[in-house]
């Protein structure tokens, strides 16, 4: 049986009993415009982030062009590695480089759209959090003119768009997120990231900052793409998750569907021994992911379905601070010893 990240759970059927009433169904809902998306977390999450992130966008992501600007004496909290030897030997003092940096960037999101990122136990699903961080980065980077583009997958990849800056392509991203989800492919579909990772390697030829949106729940090989992708661009995986992909609550006997194989199974969740297990192989899945990760090189942003957009983001963006400091020579707090 594939990974419950990959499983919906339904309530256990059971017919309706003589005499009780159907519950009337409700009306469907109309789903909201990539306008109306937009509008609302500018006014929600992007008013939070202005004037929070020191440096705007630069707190979170750095240009790709470095111009040298000037030499002067090293001092303390400097990237050794802008030591210049040549100066320094001449002038028998340690000297360092300065470097004017080129803040326009282009940006990729890699966005895996596969049928279990439609997982979610609660009001949110890990669609809505993806579409959402896509719109609040996109919205960051294009307000100050910095290119996004995407890589779209659900079925294989499925479509391109390509990287420009402005309010409207970022409508237009959102518009193609919101027509995948109403379109679901028909008929089983596993999910191979190594497919859309090895895709960037020939679309994104410059280098580029990358955020590889998915739950990660993916057929094996997509480890080595990804540490590839690294060494070239700079990669951040955001992760997507649910609490109940971690840890069932008592919740009697429930029916678990793969949306991705449509494969059912019949579980007790009542038996504290099956929720034992549960809870140990999801934790044995959570620490290979993360090794996985680490190995590539790459960070990781974990986004989770009832956590806050906005906080998740600075929680990233103070940890990357934070490791530039390191970088530089600095210490890295101790509250943030354990994340790093």
């Amino acid at each position: 049986m594939p990974w419950f990240r990959r499983q919906q759970p339904l309530p256990h059927a059971v017919p309706n009993a003589p005499g009780v009433a159907t519950p009337k169904a409700a009306a469907p809902s109309v789903p909201p415009s990539a306008e109306q998306v937009l509008r609302r977390l500018e006014w929600t999450v992007l008013r939070r982030l202005d004037g929070v992130l020191m440096g705007d966008y630069r707190t979170l992501l750095r240009g790709t062009g470095l111009d040298l600007a000037d030499l002067r004496e090293y001092q303390l909290h400097d990237d050794v590695r802008h030591i210049d030897w040549n100066v320094t030997a001449r002038m028998q003092a340690p000297h360092v480089r300065v470097f004017t940096e080129d803040r326009e960037m282009a940006a990729w999101f890699l966005l895996d759209l596969s049928a279990s990122v439609d997982f979610g136990s609660g009001a949110q699903r890990k669609r809505g959090v993806s579409a959402e961080f896509v719109a609040v980065l996109a919205r960051l980077l294009t307000r100050h003119g910095n290119r996004v583009g995407a890589l779209l997958y659900g079925a294989g990849v499925e479509k391109m768009i390509p990287a420009r800056a402005s309010r409207e392509h970022v409508l237009h991203l959102l518009h193609a997120i919101s027509q995948r989800a109403e379109h679901p492919p028909a008929g089983p579909q596993a999910t191979r990231l190594a497919d859309l990772l090895q895709a960037a390697a020939h679309v994104v030829r410059r280098r580029a900052t990358l955020f590889v949106v998915s739950d990660f729940i993916s057929e094996p090989g997509w480890e080595k793409p990804l540490a590839q992708l690294a060494t070239r661009h700079e990669v951040v995986a955001v992760r997507l998750l649910d609490p109940l992909e971690l840890e069932l609550p008592d919740l009697g006997l429930v029916t678990l569907r793969d949306a991705e194989s449509g494969e059912q199974l019949l579980v007790d969740t009542h038996h504290p021994g099956f929720r034992k297990r549960f809870a140990a192989l999801a934790a044995q899945r959570e620490a290979e992911l993360r090794e996985a990760l680490a190995r590539a090189g790459v960070d990781t942003l974990e986004l989770a379905t009832d956590d806050d957009l906005a906080s998740a983001i600075l929680r990233f963006t103070e940890l990357r601070r934070q490791r530039a400091r390191l970088a530089a020579g600095g210490g890295l707090p101790a509250h943030l010893r354990k994340q790093a």
